[in-house]
């Protein structure tokens, strides 16, 4: 994916010019070059100098309309067109900008897909994240990132180098996997690997501070010994202890923190052997994906919304095998199991004793036609994989012949086979 910003805004005209190469074919005057710089100049985000011309903001407006035209054409919820809407969206607040010259410091400004706002409290003392010295909030103008959370001077805005970090959420949702692995100085060319200044372990001109995450080395501007916990310590050791990271690695983990990316059964498929509590919750989460069925179509239980129980971790109502960070540790302190314990206790109440039309879903063991009605989610049960009735666990695996209700079908679909032949 290409991060760098000197698309950004008029990113969408490489776009544009791909699939309508008419729209700027034909000879181009001084005023046309003029036109596509301000697509391409690095520093196009930064304030203006003087008054826009009528002519920017119109063009400005042709490569809107022609970007949404473009959003049409291309194929539905594929990565091109989300790509453009994001584009239109930027072209739209430039051109909010480029409206209001008059105004010395805008409430908005976009900078390397950084979308900043001003913040008007005047009392908050807080640290720019580029000069790493204090914003005082009274005397000087500054902006926060409503993205990835970056502060800075209105003064520092025009020498960020380093990208939105929502930017790489949003197209690249995955973790460093491996602990630590760590380059050498030498293959960063004894360089921060952010900004490249100068630095070394021994302090001179710059101390070198390692970031647990990436394992490259930083400058103290951009790695201020922060903490947090590493997925890939997590997910390999079960280890929860936080360890130092750089800034911008800081912001990627807390963006990232709630995203179920982590399958942990392709990953570290031994760790279920050795963590209790992740055989635990894998349970409750199946038996929650079996009681999902009787929820979508009870008319009680969409009306009582009872699977907004489960809004902050939508995916436990998606499937069984994706984890979030938060996930797993919200498991090793404990707090999850006892959330999804009671609220499994509430979903299998519904179904078993408050609502009738659930209770009539229920299932009777065909093998011993005994005991009470049996539901898919019940401990003591087994369901067959092909037909998905339920039977009673002894009975199911005592069993040596075929599950009842799959020999039913199978005769079935012969008979009707026999009934076509002979029509």
């Amino acid at each position: 994916m290409n991060t760098g910003l000197k698309f950004c805004f008029i990113p969408c005209c490489p776009l544009i010019l791909e699939s309508r190469p008419e729209l700027f074919s034909g000879s181009r005057t001084h005023s046309s070059d003029r036109t596509m710089d301000l697509g391409l100049a690095e520093d196009h985000f930064s304030r203006p100098v003087g008054s826009f011309v009528a002519s920017d903001i119109e063009q400005l407006k042709m490569a809107i309309e022609e970007c949404k035209k473009l959003i049409l054409e291309l194929p539905e919820h594929s990565e091109r067109q989300k790509d453009t809407v994001v584009k239109l969206i930027h072209l739209r607040l430039k051109l909010q900008e480029l409206k209001d010259p008059e105004e010395d410091e805008p409430n908005l400004r976009i900078l390397l897909e950084h979308r900043f706002s001003k913040e008007k409290s005047k009392s908050v003392k807080q640290t720019c994240d580029k000069c790493s010295t204090i914003i005082w909030g009274l005397i000087q103008t500054w902006y926060t990132c409503t993205g990835c959370y970056y502060r800075c001077h209105s003064k520092c805005m025009n020498l960020i180098t380093k990208p939105c970090v929502r930017s790489k959420v949003s197209h690249q949702s995955e973790y460093e996997l491996s602990i630590c692995p760590e380059i050498g100085l030498d293959r960063q060319d004894y360089r921060c690997a952010e900004c490249r200044t100068p630095i070394s372990l021994r302090g001179v001109p710059s101390e070198a501070r390692q970031c647990d995450y990436t394992g490259q080395y930083y400058c103290s501007t951009c790695h201020w010994n922060d903490t947090a916990i590493i997925p890939a310590r997590v997910i390999h050791n079960w280890e929860f202890e936080p360890r130092k990271v750089c800034r911008s690695s800081l912001r990627y983990l807390a963006l990232m923190m709630s995203r179920p990316v982590l399958k942990l059964k392709e990953i570290n498929p031994l760790l279920f052997n050795f963590v209790e509590e992740l055989v635990e919750i894998r349970k409750l989460r199946q038996d929650i994906l079996l009681m999902k069925p009787y929820f979508i179509t009870c008319k009680e239980a969409m009306e009582a919304r009872l699977l907004l129980q489960l809004q902050d971790r939508q995916h436990f109502v998606e499937n069984d095998d994706m984890y979030s960070l938060q996930d797993l540790i919200d498991i090793s302190s404990g707090r999850l199991s006892c959330s999804l314990t009671e609220i499994h206790t509430t979903f299998a109440k519904h179904i078993k004793l408050d609502c009738e039309r659930c209770q009539a879903k229920g299932f009777v063991c065909e093998l011993c036609k005994e005991g009470d009605i049996l539901f898919p989610f019940d401990s003591h049960t087994s369901v067959c994989h092909d037909c998905s009735a339920v039977f009673h666990r002894d009975c199911y695996y005592d069993n040596s012949t075929t599950c009842p209700r799959c020999a039913r079908m199978t005769e079935r679909k012969q008979d009707e086979v026999s009934d076509v032949k002979d029509a």
